[in-house]
C-alpha cells in the first residue's frame, strides 16, 4: 500500500518537477539537526587547536559561513522554499580526527528546515577544507546528515 510518504511531492501527476504548495499547512514550530564531519591531518588539528592556520580563525569563519549558508538554502536547493529562519545554532569542535559541526535550525513557518541544516552543515564543511586546503590537500567532508527533526504533521523523528 503506498501512503502519502511514499509519493515523491516534488513530481506532479505528469512526471514534472514542482515546488510543493504548503498554503494549507499550519504555520508551526520546526527544527532540524543536522550534523557532518571534516577529517584533517594530525598536522592541521594541531593548527587548529594553536589556532595558527595562516588564513585565520577557520572554524569563526567556517561558523559564520555555516548561518550563511542556512540563510541562502532556496538559491542553492531548486524546490525549497524561502523561509524565515528564526534561529541557526552552530557547534564546532576540533577532535583528532579533524572537525565535528552540529547544527540546529528553528522556523515557525509551514514547511521544514532540514535542507537549512544540511546546507548550513556542509558550507561549515566547504570553509574549513577552504582555508586548510593549502596545508591539507586531503581533507574530506563526511557523515553529513539529519539526525533530528521535529514539527509539522510528522512531528519528532530522530536518527
Amino acid at each position: 500500500m503506498t501512503t502519502s510518504r511514499d509519493k515523491l511531492t516534488h513530481i506532479d501527476a505528469t512526471g514534472n518537477a514542482h515546488m510543493v504548495d504548503v498554503t494549507d499547512r499550519d504555520v508551526t514550530v520546526r527544527t532540524a539537526r543536522a550534523t557532518g564531519r571534516v577529517l584533517l591531518s594530525p598536522h592541521v588539528v594541531a593548527m587548529l587547536r594553536d589556532n595558527t592556520v595562516p588564513k585565520g580563525d577557520v572554524l569563526a569563519t567556517a561558523r559564520v559561513a555555516a548561518i550563511m549558508g542556512a540563510k541562502r538554502t532556496p538559491d542553492l536547493i531548486p524546490l525549497c522554499h524561502p523561509i524565515a529562519l528564526h534561529g541557526v545554532d552552530v557547534d564546532l569542535v576540533t577532535h583528532d580526527f579533524g572537525v565535528q559541526i552540529d547544527v540546529f535550525v528553528k522556523t515557525a513557518d509551514r514547511t521544514g528546515v532540514e535542507m537549512e541544516a544540511l546546507t548550513a552543515v556542509s558550507v561549515a564543511g566547504l570553509t574549513v577544507i577552504d582555508m586548510v586546503k593549502a596545508i591539507d590537500p586531503g581533507a574530506q567532508i563526511t557523515d553529513v546528515g539529519v539526525t533530528e527533526k521535529d514539527g509539522g504533521r510528522n512531528g519528532l523523528w530522530t536518527r
